[in-house]
């Protein structure tokens, strides 16, 4: 199977006025098709780095980085992916319809192409009967819905999530694992998801990596043996919290070395 996603050797070193720093440093990693990533690790160890380099968002100094058999540029215009940042980044002045629409305007979408491609992505993230609303009108969580129906609207193959849950009381967060998982399940795409939470990577998904403080490397890649289907109770399970102690573990293991 040919990864959808692989890197190999990869490094990424910002020059500042301070000097340079070391971001990622021999990263190799394959993601293959229909994977969930949760990407975990300390602040600044390079976790949204390294998603911002397969989004072609940051420029590698060293090794090979390929996304959909492209580089990672490549693959950003030919919209490969979808990307859902930490805040919901919605246009205040524009409906949430209107917000979902905003790439596929962009993309030169027909508008009847757009509306249908509205009504489902809608559809797919629960947010039925809410198009013409604006984001205040909605809660936190509906608007990292709606973000998510953005991300999806040109039905690209691969989406990137930068930790889109982490300002989130735990009752909604719990509630959105949920509903990712369903939409996950429904769409078959290849995410890659940036967290902080150990509960949240090891209930969503297929691939855990842990990362280490800068520069950022990777100490661990967890293949999760939980099945695809998941209530939230499978958090009290041996095997759940057995992986949750090995992540745990290799983040412990990163700061020491």
């Amino acid at each position: 199977m040919t990864p959808v996603i692989a890197a190999n050797s990869l490094d990424l070193t910002f020059q500042t006025n301070d000097g340079p720093v070391h971001a990622l440093k021999d990263v190799n990693l394959e993601i293959n098709k229909g994977d969930f990533v949760s990407f975990i690790g300390p602040s600044g160890c390079g976790k949204t780095t390294f998603l911002r380099c397969i989004a072609g968002l940051e420029t590698p100094t060293a090794g090979d980085l390929s996304v959909n058999g492209m580089t990672a540029d490549e693959a950003r215009r030919a919209r490969a992916y979808g990307y859902v940042f930490q805040a919901a980044g919605l246009y205040p002045w524009r409906t949430i319809g209107g917000n979902i629409r905003l790439p596929l305007e962009i993309m030169g979408f027909d508008k009847t192409d757009q509306a249908e491609r509205v009504k489902r992505v809608l559809d797919l993230v629960d947010l039925n009967g809410f198009e013409k609303k604006f984001p205040w009108q909605l809660s936190g969580g509906m608007q990292q819905r709606a973000s998510i129906a953005r991300a999806l609207a040109f039905d690209a193959d691969i989406l990137l999530m930068d930790e889109p849950f982490g300002a989130l009381d735990e009752i909604v967060r719990d509630h959105l694992n949920e509903q990712l998982l369903q939409l996950w399940a429904r769409t078959e795409k290849t995410i890659g998801f940036v967290t902080h939470s150990i509960p949240e990577a090891v209930y969503l998904s297929t691939k855990i990596v842990v990362m280490s403080p800068r520069p950022g490397r990777i100490t661990d890649v967890i293949e999760s043996p939980l099945p695809k289907e998941r209530p939230l109770d499978i958090r009290d399970s041996p095997e759940f919290i057995e992986i949750a102690h090995r992540v745990r573990d290799g983040l412990r293991a990163g700061h020491t070395e």
